[in-house]
């Protein structure tokens, strides 16, 4: 049986193992390869700043996902502030994985700048202020348990009197670019490179998705 429920302190450590086990073959799986720094920018945020918007899926009584929403990206840290600040914290220039994926970053941009190639940024649009990260472990799939995420998100959003809900994710990443079609998200906006990442040898795009109640 699914259960979707608010999250509780006592899931900290589940959820930190969810999050690197959902992500295991996806092209968002990992930026730069050091899984503590990641967790603080896509998950630790949330649990520490708007805990009552993150929700739990168990099946047969075990945790196999979750979501972390954030109703208002204005009251909120935006990804570049998080991920500036974990750079800091962990010192990621000094760790090899990481600093080969910072110095990849650079090089990146540069190469788009040269070419007048958009690159990808913070979404800020106040028709679409919320936002939501949803992680769910590929052995849960057919479960109900990321259709029951997104519900128990929408209920909020709605509660809320949500103008609207934005999301970032891959164009490569299509599985979850279909998943959110399905949840009634519409593609949003150009596909800017996301510097640094590679998945498949390849260089990966942003999609913006949106949502509206």
């Amino acid at each position: 049986m699914t259960v979707i429920r608010t999250f509780a302190e006592d899931d900290r450590a589940e959820l930190r193992r969810l999050f690197r086990k959902a992500g295991e073959g996806a092209p968002t799986a990992s930026m730069w390869g050091h899984e503590e720094s990641e967790a603080a920018i896509y998950l630790e945020a949330y649990m520490d700043l708007e805990p009552e918007s993150l929700f739990v899926a168990e099946v047969d009584g075990a945790p196999v996902g979750y979501l972390a929403g954030c109703l208002d990206h204005s009251r909120f840290p935006r990804e570049s502030e998080r991920i500036a600040r974990a750079i800091r914290k962990y010192r990621l220039v000094l760790r090899p994985r990481p600093a080969a994926f910072l110095a990849r970053s650079v090089l990146d941009m540069g190469r788009a700048a040269l070419r007048g190639e958009p690159t990808a940024s913070d979404f800020t649009d106040d028709r679409w202020p919320a936002h939501l990260h949803i992680n769910v472990v590929p052995a849960a799939r057919g479960t109900g348990a990321s259709d029951g995420l997104m519900d128990a998100w929408f209920r909020r959003l709605r509660e809320n009197a949500s103008p609207g809900c934005h999301l970032l994710t891959l164009a490569e990443n299509t599985r979850a670019v279909r998943f959110f079609e399905r949840m009634g998200f519409a593609k949003h906006g150009s596909n800017p490179l996301v510097p640094g990442l590679r998945h498949d040898g390849g260089r990966v795009h942003q999609q913006t998705m949106v949502w509206n109640p």
